[in-house]
């Protein structure tokens, strides 16, 4: 008999004909002869409609309060599931995050998890009992509830199953599993039948939408194996595991576009020691999340510093910047939004030389400009202008061979 924990997403338990197909797909494992625990996201948009009604409602919301009120969203979700689950037979108990012992740090609205206490789950599964657990939430070691952030699902599902010592852990999603390209970008894409942990987080460091990077560490960190598949279907998903690409894998699993960042420039910063660090402390300490860094060549004592930080931190980031600027003597700060940033992924690139300059070649003969570059062992990105981005994904994609040959033609989700 496995263990498995399943995660269903918002789209997944949108209405109440959603969450009674979910239902009847977990009474479908449990008669299989497996062990089931749920992890649920609040229902469509809840999480959205509460942000609204508290900015309705107030102009100060502190951490603490929002917490307190977005986790009830997947609350909601987990006691109607259970409602469900045993409409078809099968007995079940939710538990909230708290209930199920997830203990996390004392940050509001980006907690992460320390340590998953699963006793009290255990003892229901020994039971016979399916165990339905609302996601994106914890308690703090200071005894207050928190949620996880963006992905916090995707993470509670992963440390639970970590605890638990499962077999799998799926993520159900509105897609089928994880594809070589975003379909609704490149309609031919195609979906990847595995791709190892480090490609993963790469993709989803990268802008993935597919799986949060939180999840996938935690997976990688605790050797949990995961399988993206979609609650609308019994399509087989995607694996993500410790498993290495073999010799037959193409070198570029696949390409990922963000045109969710912004650059900012500091000009004619003077170069000399300590500067930079001046500049990217006070960043680090407003928990500022600084991707890409470009540092020009020095010409009579000074330098241009340029660097991509999320759209959402784009004001925050201004502010600090132009402080420090001040301060250091800079010639002043600019900023672009009209950016994106696309990169390639493939464990293969460890092996083949010649990756980015074949990259560089085939952009430059669309004229796309490249303003900035980042690699890593199997990635590498460039920021382009916005406009540039499908076309970009598209060209790429074919001239590395990923093209599956016929349009994807599955229902997409809406871009969020």
């Amino acid at each position: 008999m496995a263990l498995i924990v399943q995660k269903y997403g918002g789209t997944s338990v949108a209405d109440p004909d959603r969450i009674r197909a979910v239902a009847e797909h977990v009474a479908f494992t449990k008669r299989h002869g497996n062990d089931v625990v749920l992890v649920v996201s609040a229902m469509g948009k809840s999480t959205d409609n509460l942000i609204a009604l508290a900015e309705k409602v107030s102009s100060v919301r502190t951490g603490r309060e929002m917490d307190m009120l977005l986790t009830t969203g997947e609350q909601v979700s987990m006691a109607l599931v259970s409602m469900a689950l045993a409409d078809v037979g099968v007995d079940a108990m939710s538990l909230t995050g708290d209930q199920m012992g997830i203990i996390t740090d004392t940050v509001h609205g980006k907690a992460k998890i320390l340590e998953v206490k699963p006793e009290r789950a255990q003892e229901a599964i020994a039971q016979g009992k399916v165990v339905v657990v609302a996601g994106f939430q914890g308690l703090s070691t200071n005894n207050e509830i928190t949620t996880l952030g963006r992905g916090g699902s995707d993470t509670t599902a992963v440390a639970i199953a970590a605890a638990l010592g499962a077999d799998s852990c799926e993520i159900y999603t509105d897609v089928t599993g994880v594809f070589s390209a975003d379909p609704r970008i490149v309609p031919q894409a195609r979906k990847l039948a595995r791709i190892s942990f480090d490609e993963m987080l790469e993709m989803a460091g990268a802008g993935s939408k597919v799986l949060a990077l939180r999840s996938v560490e935690f997976a990688r960190n605790h050797n949990v194996p995961l399988q993206v598949r979609s609650s609308f279907t019994w399509e087989p998903g995607t694996w993500v595991t410790a498993e290495e690409s073999s010799m037959e894998d193409p070198i570029i699993s696949g390409i990922v576009q963000d045109a969710n960042e912004s650059k900012v420039t500091v000009l004619s910063v003077p170069d000399r020691p300590g500067i930079s660090a001046a500049l990217f402390e006070p960043l680090a300490a407003a928990n500022v999340n600084v991707d890409m860094i470009v540092q020009n060549t020095s010409n009579d004592g000074k330098t241009d510093i340029s660097f991509t930080v999320p759209k959402a931190e784009l004001k925050i980031a201004l502010e600090i910047v132009e402080s420090v600027a001040a301060e250091i003597g800079a010639g002043g700060v600019s900023h672009q939004s009209d950016i994106a940033k696309v990169s390639l992924v493939g464990a293969g690139m460890k092996t083949s030389p010649g990756i980015a300059a074949k990259m560089f070649r085939v952009l430059a003969d669309e004229k796309i400009n490249i303003e900035m570059i980042s690699t890593s062992t199997i990635r590498i990105s460039v920021v382009v202008a916005a406009a540039s981005t499908e076309k970009a994904c598209q060209v790429l994609h074919t001239a590395f061979g990923l093209d599956s040959g016929q349009a994807y033609s599955a229902p997409l989700p809406e871009r969020k």
